[in-house]
């Protein structure tokens, strides 16, 4: 039994269209792919900054990085690592120990690789001033 009539050819169109949806597709897949991991903004710039002293305002770096934190938490976006940590240590030159504390803790409990080096700024938070040093005259 053989096969009866002319074989079937595919629309020429069909040829054409073909590789052009697909290509669309794949892109349309790709531009819907997982976003950043982090909610980084102006962070590293900030942090530059300090490091440098240009421009260094504490009061406004830390405006600036509650501004990016009530956003992350607004949009459930993840802060970057060390985003607490830095934002700690700009409260605790700023005189808000307490403020210091929480988000060191934050950070500990967000990232558990940084504990030690949280403990650490923990201990010396806690330890008593020594004569001399900032924050105790005598």
């Amino acid at each position: 039994m053989g096969h009866r009539g002319p074989p079937v050819k595919a629309p020429s169109w069909g040829r054409r269209v073909g590789p052009g949806a697909c290509a669309v597709l794949l892109v349309a897949c790709a531009a819907t792919g997982p976003g950043p991991l982090y909610l980084w903004e102006t962070f590293p710039r900030q942090q530059y900054e300090v490091l440098l002293r240009e421009g260094y305002n504490p009061g406004e770096q830390i405006r600036l990085l509650e501004t990016q934190a009530e956003k992350a938490r607004a949009s459930n976006a993840a802060l970057p690592p060390g985003f607490r940590a830095h934002l700690g240590l700009l409260h605790l030159g700023a005189g808000n120990a307490g403020r210091a504390r929480e988000l060191w803790a934050a950070e500990k409990l967000a990232f558990p690789e940084s504990a030690a080096y949280m403990d650490r700024l923990l201990r010396k938070l806690d330890a008593p001033a020594k004569p001399g040093e900032p924050g105790n005259p005598a």
